[in-house]
């Protein structure tokens, strides 16, 4: 057993703010050996990242009042900062799990990749925007050349995300911290990403930590997996045998919830003479790059929703699907085509028309780092939309903010929150109760459980299809999870590069795939070989 490489010891981290002081990790002890695999598990909140963070001492108002951390012999809790800075990037790989953030709005993709080889000294400047070009290549970007030129707002949120994971192996460090390095790739880039990975570890002997909420992921890839509830370790120890035989009922709780595809497609409600709600017409939409470069996000796109009814739409990240979706919603101008909701075409929409449209279409966006306002307590972002309509007074919409946090899983004592105090599945959770607040008649979801542990994930999938059942709401569902898509749609469309090329009711497809790409969506997917056991110990 080759020896440890990362050794964590009865850590403690704690935040301490004007509320009063949270215990984030209390007592972690884990080691990650050479060449290894650790996937660390829980739901969000449980302390993985703060964990993941004070590894790399960038905890953020964190302070660690316990424990050591040894990497490679040296003692990374006593390092000072320079110590820290040489090591990070370097020796300790991390792939944030926020794409959002993490990159520089102004400064240019390969821009970006190229400054830490040279920050390190990899690299000049020539040979440094280069080497991006074949890091941005490897991290499996399209047109790695047009995207080294681009800012990272050009580029959809799984694209930033191999950004992000490309600079984290730029230098090929010996251990690589992956931060939900996947939340926002399709299947095909999982697997491709992981892939590339698993093959940096072989090649160079180099070690992941892998933080994750996705079972699935964590039981193909980890060797070994370290479940984590409220800042403690409940179980570890090899994948087969935790997965396969979990002891600790946190461990069994989250083996339950998770979505996969070997489950029967839940029965749905025979839709297909429901009138359609939202019907999209022979959508286009082209953006300029540069002055010589086009990209064709969107290409004849036609698809309908009815009432009632989930239409998913899948397909890679960069294929189209959100640009569709913002086009829908009306947040972004089709070069060609219309889209008509309950009858009317909402392109000509203005004052009063558009305001009563913005209320009947909501949208809960990918990030909810982004789509919240850091200065506002949860209380005033849920009861924003409510008070723009002058719905209630200032008691009664408390009381509806309340109830709306609980039905997505949240506490009331949130209400006096801000969103820098919660996770990023509890941001989630507070952007999609913002959505619900005004009880619309069609929810746009741009990957709306992306962010979520399984545990919440279940939840939320419940809660939505509650409330599509209670209010007959429809949903426009883009989302890259199939599992998800899976449990929750009626029909499935099915997007590549820009063009739908499959619709089909979710069962015929999952069982009938007719279009070459979709067979490869599903191939792609991870399928846990431990199913077996797990539903023996249930």
């Amino acid at each position: 057993m080759s020896a440890a490489l990362l050794s964590i010891s009865d850590l403690r981290v704690e935040y301490r703010g004007s509320t009063g002081t949270t215990t984030a990790v209390d007592g972690v002890s884990l080691e990650v050996r050479a060449g290894e695999t650790v996937a660390l598990v829980g739901e969000s909140g449980s302390g993985k990242s703060t964990l993941a963070h004070a590894v790399i001492g960038l905890l953020n108002g964190g302070v660690l009042t316990g424990g050591a951390i040894s990497f490679a012999g040296e003692r990374l809790d006593q390092a000072n900062n320079r110590t820290l800075q040489a090591i990070r990037g370097a020796r300790i790989g991390l792939v944030p799990q926020d794409p959002g953030t993490a990159l520089n709005p102004v400064l240019r993709i390969g821009d970006q990749v190229a400054e830490v080889l040279r920050i390190h000294g990899r690299a000049d400047r020539r040979t440094a925007a280069v080497e991006a070009v074949r890091i941005l290549t490897e991290a499996g970007l399209d047109r790695p050349e047009t995207r080294a030129r681009q800012y990272p707002q050009d580029l959809s949120g799984g694209q930033r995300q191999r950004v992000l994971i490309g600079i984290a192996l730029a230098c090929a460090p010996e251990l690589v911290i992956a931060d939900e390095p996947t939340s926002a790739l399709d299947v095909t880039v999982q697997r491709r990403i992981l892939d590339h990975l698993a093959g940096r570890t072989a090649a160079t002997g180099s070690s992941v930590l892998l933080i994750t909420h996705d079972l699935a992921v964590a039981a193909e890839r980890a060797d070994r997996i370290v479940v984590m509830q409220h800042g403690r370790v409940v179980e570890s120890g090899d994948t087969a045998a935790v997965l396969g035989n979990p002891q600790h009922e946190y461990t069994r709780r989250l083996i339950a919830a998770a979505p996969g595809l070997d489950t029967d497609v839940p029965p749905r409600p025979e839709l297909a003479d429901t009138p359609s709600l939202l019907c999209a017409q022979g959508l286009r939409k082209v953006f300029h790059i540069s002055h010589s470069t086009l990209l064709t996000a969107v290409d004849n796109v036609s698809l309908d929703v009815r009432r009632g009814e989930t239409l998913a739409v899948v397909g890679e990240s960069g294929s189209g699907k959100s640009t569709t979706a913002r086009i829908i919603a009306r947040l972004e101008r089709p070069d060609a085509g219309t889209v008509t909701f309950d009858g009317q075409e909402i392109g000509g929409l203005r004052g009063a028309k558009l305001r009563e449209f913005r209320r009947r279409v909501q949208v809960v966006y990918q990030n909810p780092y982004v789509s919240l306002n850091p200065k506002l307590t949860i209380g005033r972002i849920v009861s924003e939309p409510l008070q723009a309509y002058g719905i209630g007074d200032r008691r009664s919409r408390r009381d509806a903010v309340a109830e709306l946090l609980d039905q997505v899983a949240l506490p009331a004592a949130y209400l006096d929150r801000r969103p820098a105090e919660l996770s990023g599945g509890q941001r989630q959770r507070v952007a999609i109760a913002r959505a619900l607040a005004l009880r619309p008649e069609l929810l746009v979801l741009d990957e709306p459980v992306s962010a979520l542990d399984v545990s919440v994930q279940a939840q939320i999938l419940d809660l939505l299809e509650q409330l599509r059942a209670e209010l007959n709401l429809a949903y426009l569902f883009i989302s890259h999870d199939l599992a998800v898509v899976r449990r929750l749609a009626d029909r499935v469309a099915v997007m590549r590069q820009g063009v739908i090329v499959e619709t089909a009711p979710t069962a015929v497809l999952f069982a009938d795939p007719s279009h070459e790409y979709t067979r490869e969506l599903l191939a792609a997917v991870p399928r846990p070989a431990v199913a077996a056991p797990l539903e023996r110990t249930a």
